[in-house]
């Protein structure tokens, strides 16, 4: 798996007031934040767990 640099990104605001990021290339790589800049750096953390889980 490549870095997070070389998937799309999506990003959007959700019903409740938070927001919303996910890799849709990457099935379970997504994550949400109050504000934008949380969901993005939680987004990174998922990103990273996916990817360790991934190396066998």
């Amino acid at each position: 798996m490549r870095s997070l640099k070389n998937y799309t990104v999506v990003l959007h605001p959700d019903d409740n007031g938070t927001f919303v990021s996910c890799v849709p290339a990457i099935a379970g790589c997504h994550a949400w934040g109050q504000t934008v800049e949380e969901a993005q750096a939680e987004l990174i953390q998922v990103f990273d767990m996916i990817r360790d889980e991934y190396k066998v």
